[in-house]
This record gives C-alpha cells, structure tokens and sequence, in this order.
C-alpha cells in the first residue's frame, strides 16, 4: 500500500505553525510538520480518529488572527506504529465552505512557502502538482 506521502495532490511545504482545536470539550495545541494547499499533518501524540471532522485554528505569523479553518482526519501516524525518525500525528484534508475560501487560503499557503523556502523552490514544487 502506498504511504500517505505517495498520495497527496498538492506539494507540501515544510512549515511550522500553531494549530489550536477542540476534543471532547478538551483544547489542545499543536504544531504542523507541512502544509500544502490541500491539507497539512499536525503532529501530536493524541491523534483524533480517522474521518474526523473538526474546526482548527492555524496560527500564521503574518496575520494578526488565526486562520480558521475545517478539516478531516485522513490519516493517523499512532506513537506505537512510527518508526525510527518519525513523529507521531495526524494527516488533515482541509474541507473549505467555498472556492473563494480556498483559493484565498491557497495563495496565503503560497505566501508561506515562499517566505519559507524562497520564491524559486517553491515554484518548483508548485509545478510539480
């Protein structure tokens, strides 16, 4: 079977932000590893069940509130199943209310990794997808 790296539809960006979310009226904060324009794995050892849908809050350092956004749990890395040198998380499908919201958080995804990596390697994984 194909890991879920083989499968994504868009390149990911190695970025690092705060992700807040609520659980069972319990709040937890994490971090994402990545982050593309279709979705990012957030990193935590209480992973939420597959097919979960929930709100999460995205802590981006260019903007004075946090992006809000859906999501859906496609994936779960536990603890017990990584290997050596990898984290355990959770890999999220952002599910947007509409196209003007995903291509506005698109192009902030953009933005992101350019600032990240530079304008050229960004270019190059963006043509890749």
């Amino acid at each position: 079977m194909a890991s879920p790296s083989d499968r994504r539809a868009a390149p990911r960006g190695p970025i690092r932000l705060r992700v807040d979310y609520e659980r069972m009226n319990a709040f937890f904060a994490d971090y994402t590893k990545n982050i593309s324009k279709g979705g990012t794995f957030i990193k935590t050892a209480r992973p939420l069940p597959v097919g979960t849908r929930f709100l999460f809050a995205l802590a981006v350092p260019a903007l004075s509130e946090p992006v809000t956004l859906d999501g859906e749990v496609t994936w779960i890395l536990a603890a017990d199943g990584a290997r050596a040198g990898e984290e355990p998380g959770m890999g999220i499908r952002f599910v947007f209310a509409s196209d003007d919201q995903r291509h506005e958080f698109e192009a902030l995804v953009e933005r992101m990794m350019e600032e990240s990596l530079g304008r050229y390697v960004t270019q190059g994984l963006l043509q890749r997808s």
